[in-house]
């Protein structure tokens, strides 16, 4: 039993060590990101210096040589913000009417494209609103740089005295008419500069979320000339984050050998300038929870790429490259491809276009975790059923059926071992009387039992132990797949990755009290307790008194930590424990060991007798 003792104390001290993060990391850090964000917004709406230039942009200090730009393709001026003015409070209406605008309309997004600097800064997500009422507004993913929370793509190229200007962020394209960009209808733009060179741009789009830049660049003058191709994404604000630490929100990009680089927005604030190694296939971006914008650069084209943050009068976050230089001879054209994706972070689209386009690790823009080769097989389980029930929470419960399952040969063998310790249980017991004080010589007669008796002591743990990488996965999943958002279940669960909505200290919604967040322990937090309370009592109570009170506070105390996770994993859990309840009722029953449960609770009901006097 001593083992068993060992193992209660460590369960008791890990559930603590949660807690204590919880309650003295986790939430202060929530409330800090919120309080920053809400003193950002302060602070930018109270600056209402005026922008110089053509849609609130600074029009001078353009670089032309890639000298400028040792780091990357782009440039900390020709920005909204710099060192000229900070943000305004201009309204999206009022910000987009500045310029002329190709208009996008797709299934799955809509906005435009600023004409100049050919700016991808107006976008939306038609499928996606900002809460569970279908009548909210849907999700603005891009905005334009005059905006508060001014969010932007674009592309150009970075010349030198022999081609003259190239196009830039403040450049101004021509096109044809008033075309709209649609899946089946691309548009066409076009720039000439003083030398002699032609610009033609062809931008295109996907059903879904992918754009696709070819710029074809005719040389039309008497020499050879040489550009170097750039892409950013620019972000002129600090999101409000989750604050949650198994999910990456910030700056990111996989690069040849160098793999996923991953970083936080406090990482690039502090080092201000990181410049991953040079690769010929990879891309960089910057993700939200369930939104991401990504840079493809041309396939098999040498670039550098750079994550930047500045702050020479506006704060803003970058993630860009530089290509090498393509060399265009006199008479001759030049065609290069680039790919921008902006939207949301779908499983099957984002593993369709690493397919598609050859992007190395596309999907590890969807935050798997450490042990994606754990969480993703789980999301493709919970899809497979989701595609047969219509609903996640059918998928959830359907999935924990499968792991039993899957789990049955050692979580059988394990309920036998424990069913083999409560039949020694009274040879342990004279063994423990024998020996008395003598604990090396109890610990070797118990030592002998369980070999004769051939049972482990500590086989019981494996049923538990095997279900934290799978609670861990499916968390990682609920938590961080968009497919779960707003995903409904039954009745008033109607967001799988949200917390049960519901608490008991305002009975479930009878009372108009709105309790603090700690306080919301719902319907389905409650009955995961209940069985996990009901599991534990299937056991005989441990003599020893540091154990029982483990036994006894342990439901209760998960109870409170899990109300604050997905609806979706506290489902999981308290039917997972509702299905171990009646495995282990049958190996007990066909093993001919007494269930505990009955007795445990009368024990609990009854009045203990008062000590004789």
């Amino acid at each position: 039993m001593e083992q068993n003792k060992n193992y209660f104390i460590a369960i008791g001290l890990s559930v603590l060590i949660l807690l204590v993060w919880q309650f003295l990391y986790v939430n202060p850090k929530i409330e800090r990101e919120r309080a920053a964000q809400e003193a950002f917004q302060q602070e930018q709406a109270a600056q209402q210096t005026p922008l110089t230039g053509q849609n609130g942009e600074p029009a001078a200090n353009t670089p032309t040589t890639a000298s400028e730009l040792p780091q990357a393709g782009t440039t900390t001026t020709g920005l909204p913000g710099s060192a000229a003015g900070g943000a305004t409070s201009v309204s999206r209406e009022a910000s987009l009417g500045q310029s002329q605008r190709i208009t996008i309309d797709t299934p799955a997004l809509t906005g435009s494209i600023n004409l100049e600097g050919s700016r991808f800064d107006d976008l939306k997500l038609k499928n996606y609103h900002e809460t569970v009422d279908p009548t909210s507004p849907i999700i603005e993913l891009l905005s334009p740089a005059s905006m508060q929370e001014g969010y932007f793509a674009e592309f150009g190229f970075v010349g030198n005295d022999i081609s003259g200007n190239v196009p830039g962020p403040t450049t101004v394209w021509a096109t044809e008419g008033t075309p709209t960009l649609t899946p089946s209808t691309p548009v066409v733009l076009s720039w000439t500069n003083d030398k002699g060179l032609t610009f033609q741009r062809t931008i295109s789009v996907d059903e879904h979320f992918m754009f696709e830049v070819a710029d074809a660049v005719t040389n039309n003058t008497e020499s050879a000339v040489s550009i170097s191709p750039y892409g950013r994404i620019t972000r002129l604000y600090k999101p409000q984050l989750t604050g949650i630490f198994v999910l990456h929100e910030g700056l990111l990009g996989v690069f040849g050998d160098d793999g996923l680089q991953e970083i936080d927005y406090d990482d690039i604030e502090d080092d201000r300038q990181i410049s991953p190694a040079k690769a010929t296939n990879g891309w960089m971006g910057i993700t939200d929870k369930y939104w991401a914008t990504a840079l493809i650069p041309a396939p098999d084209q040498p670039f550098q790429a750079r994550f930047s943050y500045f702050d020479d009068g506006r704060s803003r976050y970058q993630t860009d490259f530089l290509s090498d230089a393509i060399t265009v001879q006199p008479g001759q054209s030049q065609t290069l491809e680039t790919h921008l994706f902006a939207g949301a972070k779908q499983v099957p689209i984002i593993n369709s276009y690493e397919e598609a386009y050859s992007i190395d690790r596309f999907d590890r823009m969807i935050d798997w975790g450490w042990f994606y080769f754990i969480t993703k097989p789980m999301f493709y389980v919970l899809d497979y059923f989701y595609r047969i029930f219509g609903n996640f929470g059918l998928a959830i419960l359907a999935t924990t059926v499968l792991l039993k399952l899957f789990f049955f040969p050692l979580a059988n063998k394990s309920y036998k071992s424990m069913a083999n310790m409560k039949k020694v249980q009274p040879k342990m017991e004279e063994i423990k009387q024998k020996h008395g004080e003598d604990r090396q010589a109890m610990q070797k007669a118990m030592m002998e039992l369980y070999k004769k008796e051939k049972v482990n002591p500590v086989a019981g743990c494996w049923p538990v132990l095997l279900q934290i990488p799978v609670f861990f996965a499916l968390y990682k999943v609920l938590y961080v797949t968009i497919e779960m958002r707003h995903a409904p279940f039954f009745g008033w669960v109607q967001d799988l990755s949200a917390p049960d909505p519901t608490t008991i200290f305002n009975l479930f919604g009878l009372i108009p009290f709105d309790p603090p967040a700690f306080l919301m322990i719902g319907v389905w937090p409650l009955l995961m307790g209940i069985t996990m309370f009901l599991q534990m009592r299937m056991n005989p109570t441990p003599p020893d008194p540091t154990q029982a009170m483990i036994f006894n506070w342990m439901p209760v105390i998960f109870t409170f930590m899990l109300a604050t996770f997905p609806a979706g994993l506290v489902i999981y859990w308290a039917w997972n424990n509702f299905l171990s309840i009646l495995q282990q009722g049958v190996i007990m029953k066909r093993q001919g060991v007494k269930i505990e449960l009955w007795d445990n609770l009368i024990n609990l009901i009854k009045k203990k007798p008062k000590a004789a006097e």
